[in-house]
């Protein structure tokens, strides 16, 4: 009773704000983000309105009377203003890894205004894929703080999709959907990105209405939150995907099935000709709205990975004024925000007569396109900047939430204010990140954010020194040197190594005699002997440094990064000997193999950054019993490994490189696969792969639907484990590489 209580409540209080939703300064929300940012500090500084400036967000700093003074539009822009002062003038920095807040008690003033604008109107943030790579745990605490942080950094315009299934729950139950009807229909809440784009149903399932209730009130706090500090919330819309019971209850529907060709059933789609396309459609914003307000900004993405059935350009441009008067029907004032991720996977379809027939079915100023990895490809250049269509650039980076050093520097410091000047580029209105993972190499979000307020390219030779002082704390040259071999390897990708994204560990990959897999691609974008002489300058840093949070994090980061790579040689070493049927040899080298799996494990266990533990703690407190703790539990290590079931294609695509993770899922499949080749060797045949993929498949079912707990706090003494890695690698791999 009382949990209802709180449902109905909670219901109360939200019915009791407008359903249009307003921005607008909330000067305590802002001075609230101060107090959670700064406690100690919060005293020192005031905050004050100001309006937005020939319509662009705007904020102030100055200093008066002793105390910063803080000016913005919004909160976002007081936000930044704090951010930009804490960079600027006290040399802190707040990253997912690593944050330096050591403040001197009294702080440094102000002695001439700052002034800033944002040349853009909309700084978007997230990925439908980000929900579960990385938020798929995630409890009101932890949301609090990346609201925080999109503050901080300037976002304006976040995806908010946390606890769609409930307003689906209700819609459905109010048509006559039973809970037998819908309980293949929700999946499981590791895979939520790919049920609402259409790519599989029930996965991962059934669903709890537990789960539902506590993630819409979840959502109700989020969207609260980012309103009163001015965010625009992105909402979910209706794209045509039902349920498979929806031909049952309608037969007379116009459904077609699709598949997203990657081990999951069929999905049924509601043709948008059918009248009950509009009427849903209509019938779920007016339910959202009702519960949940709006700012008029709406996703849906109609083919994310599924090709439409007709080619013909007439046919897409009806679909498309059918999704959006589907919107307009219950919203006038409706914007349709789309990730334009269709015309970078599937460009063979999307044409220009195609593309232009789908954007151009839609008002003008009535839809957003989001190029979604304009650092790795620039749709915009090949579609006339999206055919006149709102656009906003953005930084996509990784894929599947993996764990690797990685990133196009350069492109992002220079490329969006050269879209923003560029006379070509239309209606570019913003930028934005849309990763697929985060909580990883937190120096390319820092310098992608630190676009939002200005309009000139970033030159990386001043900025990067800054980011490093403002991360440990101290200046330098060895750090400094470390970081600019970084920024000229893992973080450059020269046209002759071309990379969509990062490397994987070929540690990572299902076992095999190849050097990479399809999901676990070793192949760098960089000698791997590049990356040694930046770990030397680390460690030489280390005395000066090792105070910082940040640099503790780069430290083990980087040492990583160079053992997983040394992983390559070394499989390649007892490849040969295999090859040459030299058991010896075949067991000295995957022995070292091993041994390496475990030290990788060591290294990792010093950072929470890199625990298993905490995944899969926050999967089962989500869990109202022992049966929901070990559904959750499941979804969350199936998620990481075989993606689906054990012959699900998409293995290994959301990998990590995590502590628990290399020690009890990837080390012990590597030992059944010597114990099968040494086995092999003995008996003078060859290895048995078909034999050894249906044995180690069923090995990995096991593994993910088996219960235990894992460390959810790093092992003490971080700097010895890094220097005896560095002392028994540091040799070894230099002689690995040619």
């Amino acid at each position: 009773m009382k949990k209802k209580n709180k449902y109905f409540l909670s219901l109360l209080l939200l019915l009791s704000f407008s359903t249009v939703v307003t921005a607008q300064l909330d000067i305590n929300a802002a001075k609230a983000l101060l107090q959670r940012t700064v406690p100690k500090h919060a005293s020192q500084f005031i905050v004050e309105p100001m309006g937005q400036q020939d319509a662009k967000d705007v904020f102030e700093i100055e200093s008066r009377n002793d105390k910063i003074v803080l000016k913005g539009n919004d909160g976002v822009a007081i936000a930044s203003a704090l951010y930009f002062y804490l960079n600027e003038y006290c040399h802190a920095q707040i990253t997912w890894n690593g944050t330096n807040l050591d403040l001197p008690a009294k702080l440094p003033a102000v002695k001439t205004t700052v002034h800033k604008t944002s040349p853009y109107e909309y700084r978007y943030y997230l990925n439908y894929c980000t929900f579960n790579y990385s938020m798929s745990w995630w409890d009101w605490a932890r949301w609090e703080k990346e609201i925080d942080w999109m503050a901080l950094h300037g976002i304006n315009m976040p995806l908010a999709i946390t606890g769609e299934e409930y307003t689906w729950y209700l819609v459905y139950k109010e048509m006559g959907f039973t809970d037998d009807d819908l309980k293949d229909f929700f999946c499981g809440p590791s895979y939520f990105s790919w049920f609402w784009m259409g790519n599989l149903d029930g996965w991962g399932g059934p669903l709890p209405l537990n789960w539902m209730k506590d993630h819409f009130a979840l959502q109700q706090k989020i969207v609260q939150r980012q309103r009163a500090l001015g965010m625009k919330p992105v909402l979910p819309a209706f794209t045509g995907h039902v349920p498979a019971a929806f031909k049952r209850k309608f037969p007379a529907a116009k459904l077609k099935t699709t598949n997203w060709t990657n081990g999951f059933a069929d999905t049924y789609i509601l043709d948008s000709e059918d009248p009950l396309f509009a009427a849903i459609g209509k019938k779920f914003l007016q339910k959202q709205t009702e519960l949940l307000g709006t700012d008029h900004l709406y996703s849906a993405d109609t083919f994310n990975e599924n090709e439409p059935p007709s080619d013909d350009p007439d046919f897409l441009g009806k679909l498309s004024a059918r999704v959006y008067d589907g919107m307009h029907a219950a919203d006038t004032a409706a914007v349709w925000v789309m990730q334009g991720w269709l015309f970078y996977s599937d460009r063979k379809f999307w044409k220009e007569p195609q593309t232009k027939a789908l954007l151009e079915a839609v008002p003008e100023n009535k839809m957003i396109l989001l190029d979604l990895a304009t650092e790795i490809e620039p749709v915009w250049k090949r579609t006339a900047a999206f055919y006149g269509k709102p656009w906003i650039w953005n930084m996509l980076h990784n894929f599947g939430g993996n764990t690797t050093l990685f990133g196009r520097m350069e492109t992002i410091a220079t490329e969006p204010a050269k879209a923003l000047q560029d006379t070509k580029s239309g209606k570019m209105k913003g930028i934005g990140l849309t990763m697929e993972g985060i909580e990883q190499n937190p120096v390319l979000y820092e310098l992608m954010t630190h676009n939002t307020w200005r309009d000139e390219i970033i030159n990386v030779d001043e900025w990067l020194p800054g980011y490093i002082f403002n991360r440990y704390g101290v200046k330098n040259k060895e750090a400094l040197q470390a970081w600019n071999i970084l920024r000229k390897t893992v973080y450059t990708v020269p046209q002759e190594k071309y990379k969509r994204d990062g490397n994987e560990s070929i540690i990572q990959a299902r076992p095999t005699m190849d050097s990479s897999s399809r999901w676990a691609n070793t192949r760098l974008n960089y000698d791997a002997k590049e990356l040694l002489p930046a770990w030397d300058a680390m460690m030489k840093a280390l005395p000066a440094c090792n105070n910082s949070d940040g640099f503790q994090y780069d430290l083990v980061d980087i040492a990583r990064q160079v053992l997983v790579n040394y992983a390559s040689p070394l499989q390649q070493k007892f490849v040969k000997a295999f090859n040459e049927k030299n058991a010896t040899v075949f067991s000295q080298y995957s022995k070292q193999f091993i041994e390496l799996i475990d030290d990788v494990d060591k290294l990792l266990a010093t950072r929470k950054d890199f625990l298993l533990g905490p995944w899969i703690a926050a999967a089962r407190k989500c869990g109202h019993d022992d049966k929901e703790k070990a559904l959750y539990e499941m979804n969350a290590k199936d998620l990481i490994t075989l993606w689906g079931d054990e012959n699900c294609p998409l293995n290994e695509y959301a990998c990590r490189q995590w502590s628990g993770l290399l020690s009890d899922f990837y080390k012990p499949r590597w030992q059944l696969f010597f114990i099968a080749a040494t086995e092999a060797l003995k008996n003078k045949r060859e290895m048995d792969k078909t034999a050894f993929m249906q044995q180690i498949k069923k090995w990995e079912w096991q593994w993910v639907n088996a219960g235990k707990d894992y460390p959810v706090n790093p092992k003490p003494g971080l700097t010895g484990t890094v220097k005896a890695m560095y002392k028994k690698y540091r040799t070894v791999i230099a002689a690995a590489y040619p």
